[in-house]
């Protein structure tokens, strides 16, 4: 009886497995398309315009892997997802491929089968509050009400951020940025917690932003990336390359401008395998040899992908800080390609 128990959940756990390594780069590429979920609309870094048109730091990580896969960047679909939908989205089959500013944890790594397979974005969370509340520290927030998402990393930091220091306060749940916003705005809550850059965000698109200052706490670690479904690492592989790529791009000097030129021209050994020109680097991972080729030249590099969504100059003005190279003092680092 034990061994037919034991087969039993052998069977049962090789079909799981069978299901899971159907092979997500297949679908793609046999459906000419990359599903993609993105958030409900946080500006920077995912949410469509007035015509549709998705645009932001995360969404061009998506377009990146279409370019890589499918030779198009446009051959994306987006889905929104809250911080309550998105992880079940992924592992439902409804979305190939998630990067919607979602924070790797052991609990997420662990329990709910899915993979994160890099860190694009390294974050922390902070509080934002009107300047007429005179408040200068969050630990100044004692019986504060604050708008909180659910479904998310910063509900268990709040917690733990009011306990460690002793204080109270009162939460008002919402769904998503946008409602967030809409409440805080609204006086539904003092303070409005979540990323930093996240924060930053939503300031930027206030009519009144001088008016709102972030606190000088970040309470947490976020590091924030995209996630794979657990099981398919040839998947995982083509994500988490074409992301280490766009890095090994940016410290080579390779930009979507001068790209065609480079791999005529280069003599670096390295940047001759980013490029497809030799070592069959896209070929290893069922791609084609100047997939990353295509998705540099379609978004750019990882600091062009930050410049011109996020960083100092537009209406976010994030600074690369933790999000710079490891060679100009930045956690930003990629493998080897050889």
């Amino acid at each position: 009886m034990k061994k037919s128990v034991f087969f039993g959940t052998l069977a049962a756990t090789t079909l799981v497995s069978g299901l899971a390594m159907a092979g997500t780069l297949d679908d793609v590429k046999a459906r000419g398309e990359l599903i993609c979920g993105s958030n409900t609309g946080l500006t920077g870094f995912g949410a469509p315009d007035a015509s549709g048109t998705w645009a932001g730091f995360d969404v061009d990580l998506c377009r990146a892997v279409a370019a890589a896969v499918l030779g198009d960047a446009t051959k994306v679909k987006f889905v929104p997802t809250t911080g309550e939908t998105r992880f079940t989205a992924l592992q439902s089959g409804e979305v190939d491929l998630l990067v919607r500013n979602s924070t790797w944890t052991f609990s997420r790594d662990s329990e709910l089968a899915l993979d994160f397979v890099a860190v694009n974005y390294y974050d922390g969370q902070g509080f934002m509050v009107k300047k007429d509340l005179g408040v200068s520290s969050a630990k100044e927030l004692d019986g504060a009400t604050v708008c909180i998402q659910t479904g998310t990393t910063t509900e268990l930091n709040l917690a733990d951020f009011f306990k460690q220091n002793n204080i109270n306060y009162q939460p008002v749940t919402v769904a998503d940025d946008s409602e967030a916003q809409r409440q805080y705005l609204a006086g539904a809550c003092d303070t409005y917690t979540t990323d930093a850059s996240g924060l930053a965000a939503s300031r930027a698109t206030m009519p009144d932003a001088d008016n709102h200052v972030i606190l000088p706490e970040i309470i947490s670690k976020e590091p924030l990336g995209p996630v794979v479904r657990h099981g398919d690492s040839a998947w995982g592989d083509v994500v988490r390359w074409t992301y280490y790529a766009l890095l090994v791009a940016e410290e080579k000097g390779v930009t979507s401008a001068n790209v065609s030129e480079v791999a005529t021209s280069t003599a670096d050994e390295e940047v001759k395998r980013l490029l497809g020109i030799s070592g069959d680097m896209g070929a290893k991972i069922g791609l084609d040899n100047e997939a990353f080729k295509n998705a540099i030249a379609a978004v750019g590099n990882y600091g062009e992908i930050f410049s011109r969504n996020i960083g100092e100059g537009t209406s976010i003005n994030l600074a690369r800080g933790l999000n710079a190279l490891w060679t100009q003092g930045g956690l930003q680092y990629a493998p080897p390609f050889r």
